[in-house]
């Protein structure tokens, strides 16, 4: 092909290109007001939802607080708007966005490490599982909890199956595993759970390393007062900011706060840890004057909305929980991401699902071993 050619050939094709930059444009705009005739007044009337939402809560919190009873329309009963219209386009002129690099979680090896490397710990970990699992049971049962609770709830957060170290998102050996949380152990805590943990009860967690030293003697005894010690300095780094959970949660990025949360790892400290977690939750219950024992899935509720929302759906009369949307429970950006409650959409069926899970792997291995335990 002769120069001639070949500039004939370039000049065609960048005319060409030239030509469909604005038909390409015609069409974006096309579609983008398309786009916005629909969203726009979706996003007003989700507002307005999420809005009456937010209220509600506010309202049935003051009322709780005057000792009224709440009712079904202290609760907004509809199910949140759904979008069905088109997709936003894509602007054609718009620079491509380089792929954005997502920091990867820290793991169980970068807890061991940062423990090493910031407070010079390594956890006790147990002989076996079963270990783990006999300390776990013994602790959850003198705090009160039930072997129906603990077991159905290990089932529920660990899958039936998971091993004191399991991680959410690596409960099972597969190709391009990834982490998706630092939810750690048979009720899964977060490093802000156990930071949270650590500044609240901070106290009772040496109480009971000091009954183990009583008991202990010779080199075991050595090894749990030097651990007593380096827990006391943990607790006082997360002591070192505001007893928030904001705070807490930023504190949980650091090293030292990824440090921390090995201890969920030592068979002395861990079990505490995640008794402990439900614990809040039962307690919280039993200060707002509610004494019915909580079921599994009751409980679960709570360590999964949090106390104040869990509460909200546990102390709710039967009749009213087939009838309550579970949007009234979350945050809009929770809930759209949310699918669990999505598709169950109403308290008596998000409940109803949760049992449902927990009868499924309650008769695993894992958890078999753990009924056992009690």
């Amino acid at each position: 092909m002769s120069w001639i050619s070949i500039a004939l050939l370039a000049a065609t094709l960048s005319s060409g290109s030239v030509a469909q930059a604005p038909q390409a444009m015609a069409e974006y705009r096309r579609k983008l007001a398309e786009y916005n005739a629909v969203r726009q007044p979706f996003d007003e009337k989700a507002s307005a939802y999420w809005t009456s939402i937010s209220d509600n809560r506010r309202a049935r919190n003051a009322k709780r607080r005057s000792g009224e009873t709440i009712v079904a329309e202290d609760y907004v009963l509809t199910q949140p708007p759904v979008y069905g219209g088109p997709p936003k386009p894509i602007d054609p002129s718009a620079p491509a966005k380089p792929p954005s690099e997502r920091k990867p979680l820290p793991v169980v090896a970068d807890f061991l490490s940062n423990a090493q490397e910031h407070f010079q710990f390594a956890p006790r970990k147990p002989a076996s599982e079963i270990e783990y699992k006999r300390a776990y049971a013994q602790v959850a049962s003198s705090f009160g909890l039930t072997k129906d609770q603990a077991v159905r709830i290990y089932s529920f957060e660990s899958g039936g199956n998971g091993k004191y170290d399991v991680q959410a998102g690596l409960e099972s050996p597969r190709p391009g595993a990834r982490a998706i949380s630092t939810a750690l152990g048979y009720n899964q805590l977060l490093t802000t759970n156990t930071i949270d943990l650590l500044a609240e009860h901070g106290g009772l967690i040496l109480k009971s390393l000091g009954e183990k030293i009583r008991q202990a003697s010779g080199p075991q005894k050595a090894a749990l007062e030097r651990k007593a010690a380096i827990v006391q300095q943990m607790i006082a780094f997360c002591k070192t900011v505001p007893n928030e959970w904001s705070a807490h949660e930023k504190l949980g990025v650091t090293p030292r706060g990824i440090a921390v949360h090995a201890l969920n790892l030592d068979v002395d400290v861990g079990p505490l840890l995640q008794t402990l977690k439900l614990m809040d939750s039962v307690n919280f219950a039993r200060r707002k004057g509610y004494t019915a024992p909580l079921t599994a899935a009751e409980l679960e509720m709570m360590n999964l909305t949090g106390d104040g929302n869990g509460f909200d759906m546990v102390s709710m009369p039967q009749a009213m929980r087939t009838i309550v949307p579970t949007s009234n429970f979350f945050q809009r950006n929770g809930y759209e991401r949310n699918p669990v409650a999505i598709r169950n959409n109403t308290v008596a069926k998000l409940l109803a699902a949760t049992d449902a899970r927990m009868d499924n792997q309650v008769n695993l291995q894992g958890a078999k071993d753990l009924a056992a335990a009690f």
